[in-house]
């Protein structure tokens, strides 16, 4: 028997648990090219903001030991040319869309959101409250208990689909931000954005981005990524998107067992595109090895010491 992939968020079914981090794979339309987006549990887009951003100067990524940095600034091309440009290749795929929104105030979260309750396509908006590399906003709000359960009230008002909170690790108390999230309306959380980190030239004496820092994101980050996706599974009723270093099966399976109900696929992509379909390929065979029927059933199956 075929081992089944499907997993539910929020009364959102998706044929199977992997998605593409934002900002990884753009709009969708480069990877459509390579394979049926239909292949993906759900495609996750870059960052929309209400007016377009051209982002910071290059250099603004930097390759680390088993990593990456990136200091993008959430270039994006806005929120009225999303809807009447990139939309409608989205309408063309079938597969599950989740938007990615970021905003430097409440109000700007709230504004986008409420153009996309109008969009058919977009079954979940997933709220970026946790950027690392910008001077206004992201991080701002997803560092503030108060602040993170203002926003997604205020967002929860406007659209009416599944809306999840993504949540930084630079902060004291991450199960604490989750909780506010909940209480704000959250139906799930992304667990976690890149961690801040910099690298520097020693010859120039200059960082390698010009925004000085950047976000950590690759295999580095994956055990802080899996502790903390284990923190708040067990302090916080909501499903739980794990996301942080994820490039093989084995990562999805240990993201799941700390309880984690679907996974991001972020750096890896840029390493390999095909990376999400060989995981779902492989994720069948580790089911049928350890002769189970749903992949469900690894979710929150850690046995702890």
């Amino acid at each position: 028997m075929t081992p089944d992939l499907k997993i539910e968020i929020a009364g959102t079914k998706f044929d199977n648990p992997i998605m593409t981090a934002s900002g990884c794979c753009g709009y969708g339309e480069e990877l459509a090219k390579m394979y049926p987006l239909s292949k993906l549990g759900a495609l996750v887009t870059k960052s929309i903001t209400a007016k377009p951003r051209l982002g910071h100067p290059s250099p603004r990524t930097a390759e680390t030991a088993s990593g990456m940095l990136n200091a993008i600034g959430l270039a994006n091309v806005g929120i009225d040319a999303f809807v009447q440009d990139k939309m409608p290749f989205l309408q063309e795929h079938k597969t599950r869309f989740i938007v990615n929104v970021a905003g430097s105030t409440i109000q700007e979260y709230v504004d986008v959101c409420s153009r996309l309750a109008d969009c058919g396509p977009v079954d979940m908006i997933e709220l970026n409250i946790s950027c690392p590399n910008v001077d206004e906003g992201g991080m701002e709000f997803g560092a503030n208990a108060a602040l993170t359960e203002k926003a997604v009230a205020a967002v929860k008002k406007v659209f009416p689909r599944p809306l999840i909170a993504k949540l930084s690790p630079n902060v004291t108390n991450i199960v604490e931000i989750a909780l506010a999230a909940e209480q704000g309306g959250a139906d799930a959380l992304s667990v976690i954005n890149s961690l801040v980190g910099t690298t520097l030239d020693i010859d120039t004496f200059r960082p390698r981005l010009t925004n000085n820092k950047g976000g950590l994101t690759g295999p580095a980050i994956k055990p802080v990524a899996l502790a903390m996706v284990n923190r708040v599974h067990e302090g916080c009723s909501l499903p739980i998107i794990g996301i942080g270093g994820i490039s093989n099966y084995s990562d999805v399976v240990e993201f799941m067992l700390c309880g984690a109900t679907a996974v991001q696929i972020g750096t890896a992509l840029f390493i390999d595109p095909y990376t999400p379909v060989k995981i779902i390929q492989d994720l069948k065979q580790y089911l049928k090895r350890k002769k189970m029927s749903s992949v469900t059933e690894l979710i929150g199956q850690i046995r702890k010491y």
